[in-house]
């Protein structure tokens, strides 16, 4: 019998110790299991309105399409849905760029996933992340799209190196900046027990895996889970905006999957 998952959300973002104005932007659609985070990036409140925009427009353009097709969407369809909601995204945030002069050159990372049952379908552009805690062990499961990944990729400098690069900012795609874009789409099976953590570089910049596992494993709720990760982050400097957007796969009992359909749920 296929074990029946729910999934608990939990989001937090902060302005950091640095910055004047958050620039990150996450959001979540519990009842479609879809989940974005963005990081903006462009001069004055430029970064704040591509990040506003991707993951406004992906909220509801792809939440729709995933309330009208229902749970029986296949994973390749959900991925393709993805990739045309996310290049509708970019072209909206281009075409404001280039018509607004206030927002020349904006652009934002981008992290999108679905939770389809026991399948996840995740896109990513730039180096914001995702993470998964599975039985004790926290894996960076996205790839960073930026120049120092490129450096360690061929094996011009080792981790260790790279933590201290003054090159970490520099991404090789972000979401707005051209007219097409390329996101990285990938599909995982998951497992009760799961959390994923997706995040932008101000908390994967100043605080180190094992240390991100350290939190993740103390078990505490997901909110202070969330909490504890952005009070980290700031502790180790918070130079930048820190977001975090944390997923929590759990088994439904019987019992409450029968109050749920007595209630209509």
């Amino acid at each position: 019998m296929k074990t029946r998952m729910i999934y608990k959300f939990c989001a937090k973002t902060d302005t950091g110790r640095s910055r004047d104005n958050n620039e990150d932007s996450v959001a979540i659609d519990d009842e479609t299991r879809l989940v974005v985070l963005a990081d903006g990036m462009g001069g004055y409140n430029a970064g704040e309105v591509a990040s506003g925009m991707a993951t406004t427009f992906i909220k509801s353009e792809m939440g729709r399409w995933l309330n009208e097709v229902g749970p029986t969407a296949r994973a390749r369809e959900v991925r393709r849905a993805m990739e045309i909601c996310v290049e509708s995204a970019n072209l909206a945030i281009y075409n404001s760029a280039n018509t607004n002069p206030a927002y020349a050159g904006m652009g934002t990372t981008l992290v999108v996933a679905v939770f389809r049952d026991d399948a996840l379908v995740l896109g990513h552009i730039g180096d914001s992340r995702c993470y998964r805690w599975r039985a004790g062990r926290l894996e960076q499961i996205t790839r960073d799209h930026s120049l120092l990944q490129e450096q360690m990729d061929a094996g011009l400098i080792t981790p260790e190196q790279a933590e201290h690069s003054t090159i970490k900012n520099l991404v090789t795609r972000a979401l707005g900046v051209e007219a097409g874009v390329l996101m990285e789409v990938n599909e995982y099976p998951v497992e009760v027990g799961d959390t994923y953590l997706l995040c932008s570089d101000g908390l994967s910049d100043m605080v180190n895996d094992a240390t991100i596992a350290k939190v993740m494993a103390a078990g505490t709720s997901l909110a202070s889970q969330a909490q504890a990760l952005v009070d980290t982050a700031n502790d180790h400097g918070g130079r930048d905006n820190i977001s975090v957007l944390l997923a929590e796969v759990c088994e439904a009992s019987e019992k409450r999957g029968l109050i749920a359909r007595l209630l209509g749920k």
